[in-house]
């Protein structure tokens, strides 16, 4: 694991849960993995008259066992910077601190501007930045500035055409990081290598050898709480136009020249494209939701129709996935947490003979193949066995960095390919835009589940 450039890290909303539940977790492993360069910095922008200590205080809720001299370490490497997020003389401030920071280090260093903020605040706190030049080199001119984003990218297609024309005036494509942490995860970093890199894969993955995929998100949780966020959001807002389809886009995406960010995201842009769109007329057939008994209760509204499941039906109109049927699902309050991609092989000519490859990307990371073989003996019965493939039991000596920590490290290094550029926001969009439309306009067809059930049927998509 090679030492990060020296870098500046501000944190906008370093208080927050965010920040305090995944970022500091996060940058504490990366410097107990030694990781981090003597000159990292973070700064922490927030409205509250904190201390250092009271920032980090939180660290042994989320670590299981906390190295003091880790802990100091960081904290002898921060600095909060009390800040109104709407008041421009402020910025000027944090210019003047990122600029002492430099001076004192002896070294320029990238500027990595990490928004753990709502997302409605996204384009005052970046209008400001850019006003105060923060969107410019450090002072001496050689190193980058960086902005780091969260979803939600818009709640349609025209607000993240909005709010991408809002980023773009401020900071350049490549200095933007729309953060997807599924894509982080070890187990989703592995598809590309696993697809392409693997023979007894490589000449089956398509429409000749796989007669479905069906992607899952499953959370055993409700909503905790957050109800102004998951009342204007919903399932299909929260999880599929965003991480379901970017893990969609690296199962079955072409193979990039090169493992490098442009030639990755030019095949996902690519395969995004080629998805054809749920038509308004074939809403009802190709689409399902969902919302668990009690929602209601919960967010205070006897008329939501806000779904807590959603399952959509796609197809790629493409010579390698033409004729596939793509099941993509995500629900909370189901039976188990599961975050895992399924993919049947079959052929026409032998009808019932099939194989099913499960990518486990939550919980148990790893990747299981279910295999028919005889049972012991006098009949040719067959049964299905499973080979499997664990992480934590194949590289248990090796560090298993979490995603805030890929994605921290990879925007530190400025490796763009684990994020998403903004023609696979929009594309994105697109493909579920009229399953939005048609549902916003009553709550017919809303299917009503108990907790702990395993949602709606979804069987009429499987055709």
């Amino acid at each position: 694991m090679q030492n990060l450039p020296p870098t500046t890290l501000v944190i906008f909303g370093i208080t927050g849960d965010l920040a305090q539940r995944k970022l500091l977790p996060a940058l504490y492993n990366l410097a107990s993995y030694g990781m981090l360069p003597d000159s990292f910095r973070i700064v922490g922008a927030t409205r509250q008259t904190v201390t250092n200590t009271e920032i980090l205080q939180r660290l042994p809720e989320f670590i299981k066992t906390v190295d003091t001299t880790v802990v100091n370490w960081l904290a002898d490497r921060l600095d909060i910077a009390t800040m109104d997020l709407l008041d421009a003389n402020d910025y000027v401030a944090l210019g003047n601190t990122l600029n002492k920071i430099e001076d004192t280090a002896g070294v320029c260093m990238h500027r990595l501007f990490y928004l753990a903020i709502p997302a409605q605040t996204y384009a005052p706190v970046v209008e400001r930045l850019a006003d105060a030049g923060l969107n410019q080199a450090c002072q001496h001119g050689t190193g980058d500035s960086r902005l780091l984003i969260e979803k939600p990218f818009g709640f349609d297609t025209q607000s993240a055409k909005d709010l991408i024309a809002i980023l773009t005036n401020a900071f350049a494509e490549k200095q933007t990081y729309r953060i997807d942490h599924y894509l982080a995860k070890e187990t989703a970093q592995n598809i590309l290598t696993f697809r392409f890199n693997n023979a007894v894969f490589r000449g089956l993955w398509s429409n000749k050898h796989i007669q479905r995929i069906t992607i899952t998100a499953a959370e055993t949780l409700g909503i905790e709480g957050r109800v102004t966020f998951y009342e204007q959001t919903g399932a299909l807002r929260d999880l599929i136009q965003s991480h379901l389809l970017q893990l969609l886009a690296l199962v079955t995406m072409e193979e990039p020249t090169a493992f490098r960010a442009d030639a990755i995201h030019k095949q996902k842009q690519a395969l995004l494209q080629a998805i054809t769109p749920i038509a308004p007329n074939m809403v009802a057939k190709d689409a399902i939701r969902g919302q668990y008994d009690g929602y209601r209760s919960e967010v205070q509204n006897d008329h939501s129709a806000t779904e807590t499941f959603a399952a959509i039906r796609l197809e790629i109109a493409n010579e390698r996935w033409r004729g596939v049927p793509i099941i993509i699902q995500t629900g909370k309050a189901l039976a188990e947490k599961l975050i895992q991609i399924t993919v049947v092989f079959g052929e026409k000519d032998h009808p019932g003979h099939t194989n099913t490859l499960n990518i486990n990307i939550q919980p148990n990371e790893g990747i299981d193949l279910q295999l028919l073989a005889k049972e012991p003996g006098f009949t040719q019965a067959m049964h299905p066995v499973s080979m499997a493939f664990r992480y934590d039991q194949v590289f248990a000596k090796h560090t298993h960095p979490d995603a805030y920590e890929r994605v921290l490290s990879d925007a530190i290094r400025g490796d763009r390919a684990l994020f998403t550029t903004s023609d696979e926001v929009l594309v994105s969009w697109r493909i579920v835009e009229h399953v939005l439309s048609e549902w916003s306009k009553n709550g017919a067809d809303l299917h009503v589940y108990q907790k702990g059930s395993n949602g709606p049927d979804v069987t009429d998509l499987n055709r």
